[in-house]
């Protein structure tokens, strides 16, 4: 009887534990990472580090002043090739770090091309390699798919800088943040039910929470963006008005380089802050929507829209305009400038898509190893994407979810933010008579003072 009651009392803690940790490696990833994963990969690591690399083909053959001094000194007549040396070991929420110094004639291709034997070696879910400086690299390892259930890092979830916004997370476990002063102009591609639209939620948030003005041209009759009135200068629902609205960007452009030069200055950033014109953000929904034409008084019109696009995308940056194109598919099938266009808009972001030619459009040119990771994308999935950059990097990221509601929520709650725009106020949405009072933003020349 003592026995029986000494085994319950054991095995009953035994199994709740055990269930726990079933219950959290389900719910619960990153909280099982903490507890198990991690401590186990930890010391599984260094048991096995010096021997995977020597499978894996990453090591070198030591130099003559090493052989000399193990063959004199250790008195060791066998000389052991050389791995990377481990210069820091750092566990998070998802995975761990690990930074290598590289040997001489070892170089980042080498290990990012172990990659995936390095994943199965150490039992991880991903491993991925980042040259952090010369001589350096990266292991960031995650413990399970991060993308499965996207939580953003707590510290990421706001902006962090005057013109970056947090949007996705990559599956390194790291944030995909979309920072217009490094790259001003973007292309986000995808077919329906692909997450596209999940992105530009997101997107559209984060902007509406920063000191910028927010343009939109929807010509889907507004049924995207109508709901972000609140937060929006301008608004363009059908072509015909995307034609006048980017008329007078393009004006807005022209008089903002009158200031610039004015001041003898390069950029808006150089600007005073008090006489600086605030940031535009352009967003463009389903851009073949201003490809298309059915007869040719639209085929003119289309032609100067693209034209006024292309150079938007070309001059715009230094006036502090940006440009977010988005569209189910993207060819040169679309028509003249389409090309054109695609190379100003350096930031890339492709989701599922229907054909290969959109693939390639979107991440072809910047990164072509990452073509066959979009045509393979789930359909189950949608918010996985490809995001590229003009380093030719790339990797997998995902966006949270966010409804349309939520997101609408977030721009009527920042509608005092709204600033008013006078080239383009003819397109101001009739709802902005409802929001707070908006904001004046110098827009002319300031006069030159009395001597």
């Amino acid at each position: 009887m003592t026995d029986m009651a000494t085994l319950w009392e054991v095995g009953l803690p035994l199994v709740g534990t055990a269930g726990g940790l079933g219950y959290a490696k389900l719910r619960a990833p990153r909280v099982y990472w903490s507890l198990v994963g991690l401590p186990v990969t930890r010391v599984r690591f260094a048991l096995t580090y010096h021997s995977t690399m020597d499978v894996c083909g990453l090591t070198v053959q030591p130099s003559r002043l090493r052989a000399f001094m193990v063959r004199t000194i250790a008195r060791r007549p066998d000389v052991q090739p050389v791995p990377p040396k481990v210069r820091r070991v750092r566990g998070t929420s998802t995975g761990l770090r690990v930074t290598l110094r590289l040997p001489a004639g070892l170089e980042p291709a080498d290990v990012k091309a172990a990659s995936e034997r390095l994943r199965h070696a150490w039992g991880v879910h991903s491993v991925t390699v980042v040259e952090t400086r010369p001589g350096f690299v990266e292991l960031r390892m995650t413990g399970y798919d991060v993308l499965k259930k996207v939580r953003m890092p707590r510290r990421r979830r706001r902006s962090s800088g005057l013109m970056t916004v947090p949007v996705a997370l990559r599956e390194d476990g790291t944030t995909f943040v979309r920072d217009y002063l490094k790259v001003p102009h973007a292309l986000t591609l995808g077919a329906n039910q692909s997450g596209k639209s999940m992105y530009q939620r997101n997107l559209i948030a984060g902007l509406a929470r920063l000191p910028v003005a927010l343009v939109g041209i929807d010509c889907k009759r507004g049924v995207e963006q109508r709901g972000y009135a609140p937060r929006l200068s301008a608004l363009a629902t059908t072509p015909e008005e995307a034609d006048g609205l980017l008329d007078g960007l393009v004006g807005e452009m022209e008089s903002r380089f009158d200031l610039l030069s004015d001041h003898g200055v390069a950029d808006v950033w150089a600007l005073p802050e008090e006489i600086r014109p605030v940031p535009v953000v352009v967003l463009v929904d389903e851009v073949a929507e201003l490809f298309l034409v059915a007869t040719k008084k639209d085929e003119e019109r289309r032609d100067r829209m693209v034209t006024q696009l292309i150079r938007l995308g070309q001059l715009a940056r230094a006036a502090g305009i940006f440009l977010e194109v988005c569209g189910q598919r993207f060819g040169s099938d679309l028509g003249k400038g389409a090309t054109a266009l695609r190379a100003q808009l350096t930031g890339r972001v492709v989701h599922r898509v229907n054909d290969k030619q959109t693939a390639e459009m979107g991440v072809g040119d910047i990164a072509p190893d990452a073509v066959v990771t979009v045509l393979i994308i789930a359909p189950e999935r949608p918010g996985i994407a490809v995001a590229g950059d003009t380093s030719g990097g790339w990797s997998r990221i995902r966006t949270p979810a966010l409804t349309a509601g939520e997101a609408a929520a977030i721009c009527a709650r920042h509608a005092h933010l709204t600033p008013d725009l006078p080239a383009v106020a003819a397109y101001r949405p009739a709802v902005r008579a409802t929001s707070a009072t908006p904001v004046s933003v110098p827009l002319v020349k300031p006069t030159p003072a009395t001597p």
